[in-house]
This record gives C-alpha cells, structure tokens and sequence, in this order.
C-alpha cells in the first residue's frame, strides 16, 4: 500500500495594487522623485576644494551648532574619534566628491581638521626602541 501524497499548500495570490500616481506640481510637470540633490547639500561652491584622499582623516574640534545643515551636523557628530573620508562617505551615503566639497567647507570654517594617514614605515623600528630602551636600563 503507498501513502497519499500531499499536496502542497500555496498561499492565495492577492492581487498586487496599482502604483500610486506620480506627484505633480500646480502648473502640471512631474515632480522629480528625488528633490534633494548633491548641489543643494554641498552649498553654493567656488570650486576649490581641499585635497583629500579616501584614507585622510577628519577629526571635529568642535560639536554641531543649530545653524548647522543636517549633514553638517552629521559629519561632526561622527568625527568625535578620527574617521577616513571613505568611512565618512559610506556612512552618510553620499558620493565621494558630495563629501569633500562638505569637508571644505567645514575645513574652512576651521570646524573640523584633515589629517593624513598614519604611515607604517613612518613608525619607529620595535628593535631600535627595545635597543634603546635596554640601553637606558643600563645606565
């Protein structure tokens, strides 16, 4: 004798609703489904921008104040501790060049302070400093 088979269960198929129509403004043309643009969060640029790498660091010397655009804001929050231009990108996702037209302004501004990275080489050799320091034990 062989079991019965199962049939299998599928959950009921709901019909999918409509897309929401697009927003239109008074006068008639669609509204863009993104209004905020890169050039309205890096403000009115000259053009001249400080050089920065994705691994220069960016430490804030001072907190927010109200005045302060929401990015603004968000970069000095974050840069308590030192943070790279990428980590800073990445996590107020914007375009790395959004992000060193904002850091300019912020350098200017005398807000926040650049950095360049620590380079590995630059650091003293560990055998030199335990030479040194075994020298100065025996004195």
């Amino acid at each position: 004798m062989t079991p019965p088979r199962r049939k299998r269960r599928r959950p009921p198929q709901l019909p999918t609703p409509p897309p929401p129509p697009p927003a239109k403004a008074a006068d008639g043309p669609e509204l863009p489904r993104n209004p905020e643009r890169l050039y309205t969060i890096a403000g009115p640029a000259d053009g001249a921008r400080a050089e920065l790498d994705l691994v220069t660091l960016i430490v804030a010397h001072f907190a927010p104040t109200p005045s302060a655009s929401p990015e603004q804001a968000a970069v000095l929050r974050l840069c308590t501790a030192p943070l790279s231009v990428a980590e800073l990108s990445a996590y107020l996702n914007l375009p790395f060049s959004a992000t060193t037209v904002l850091l300019t302004e912020l350098i200017t501004a005398e807000l926040v302070q650049a950095r360049a990275p620590i380079v590995r080489q630059a650091l003293p050799d560990r055998s030199l400093l335990e030479a040194v320091m075994h020298g100065l034990q025996r004195l």
